[in-house]
């Protein structure tokens, strides 16, 4: 009788065909009706923002890796997203040539400093692209805070919101507006939402409680009661879908256990509103996404199942 051999090997047993690769590349091409549009409304200072961060993040990775003699990785296209998400979350006055060396400072920053001094991708501690948005608004403020370009002048919606002053939803949702390259249109960073919701890629545990948390947190305390057009213009505006979508549900910042989640975006939705409504600035998502990613390690720890048979006390 014949024998049969079985592979006898350590878990999982199960695996997902999935790479790191592809998952990358998949958060591109979601993010592509975001950047279509952002390139539509800012025109050329949009393509030399997102061309010089995206090239700048992958250079930054590639140098880095070939000087401390480690794997070359800038094909998994996780530099390069790095690039795209970081140049959709600057503002459009960035693509002044006499600027761009601060969109390189950027990249470089999300590349070396957060990323790849703390051991590469998986080992970062914060999102690398709002990392770096955050050093760029620290060290430039008031150009940060720019908005005005060819197309749109005069402040965001958010912030003519937050001044007592009533905005267009409408524009605010097709993208006729001013703000960072890659927040301005709700509906292109729905789509990209959805494709990254269809493949799998992403779930909405983390986004869904975070938006939910959101609107509870400003229909309470933003003085307005539930007002469907205060509501809807906080969520079309500030990147918050950009946020809770594309930066928030990043796989190595978010936490592993569903609970974790759950609680990360609830803490996410309580720091956006209370950054918009109570701060001095109309925006907050950046922020409240840092803070949250400081805070995994102990929302994993608090939410970490027990293992099987270690669940009793010590005597």
């Amino acid at each position: 009788m014949e024998e049969k051999l079985w592979n006898v090997s350590s878990s999982p047993h199960v695996r997902d065909h999935s790479s790191t690769q592809s998952i990358m590349r998949d958060v591109v091409i979601a993010l592509l009706p975001a950047t279509i549009i952002g390139i539509y409304n800012f025109r050329l200072s949009a393509v030399l923002v997102i061309l010089t961060c995206c090239v700048s993040c992958m250079l930054a990775e590639y140098i880095w890796q070939r000087l401390m003699k480690q794997k070359v990785t800038t094909n998994d296209f996780s530099a390069l997203l790095t690039g795209l998400l970081l140049a959709l979350n600057l503002p459009a006055t960035m693509g002044n040539p006499k600027y761009l060396w601060m969109c390189v400072l950027g990249s470089v920053f999300a590349i070396i400093v957060v990323k790849q001094l703390f051991g590469g991708l998986g080992q970062n501690f914060m999102n690398p692209a709002l990392g770096a948005r955050c050093f760029l608004m620290i060290s430039f403020t008031s150009l940060m805070t720019n908005f005005n370009c060819d197309t749109y002048t005069g402040a965001t919606p958010l912030a003519a919101l937050k001044a007592g002053e009533r905005v267009d939803v409408m524009d605010m949702i097709i993208g006729r507006t001013a703000g960072t390259i890659g927040e301005t249109s709700m509906v292109a960073l729905i789509i990209g939402a959805c494709i990254l919701i269809l493949l799998g890629v992403i779930d909405l545990k983390v986004p869904g409680s975070y938006i939910v948390t959101f609107v509870i947190f400003i229909t309470i305390f933003g003085g307005h009661g539930f007002d469907s057009q205060y509501i809807s213009a906080n969520l079309a505006g500030g990147g918050l879908m950009l946020g809770a979508f594309f930066m928030a549900t990043d796989y190595v910042t978010r936490p592993i256990t569903k609970k974790g989640q759950y609680l990360y975006g609830i803490f996410l939705g309580i720091m956006t509103g209370i950054f918009r409504v109570f701060g001095p600035s109309a925006e907050g998502v950046s922020y409240a996404i840092i803070l949250g990613n400081l805070l995994v390690p102990l929302i994993e720890k608090v939410t970490m199942p027990k293992a099987f048979g270690k669940g009793g006390e010590r005597a």
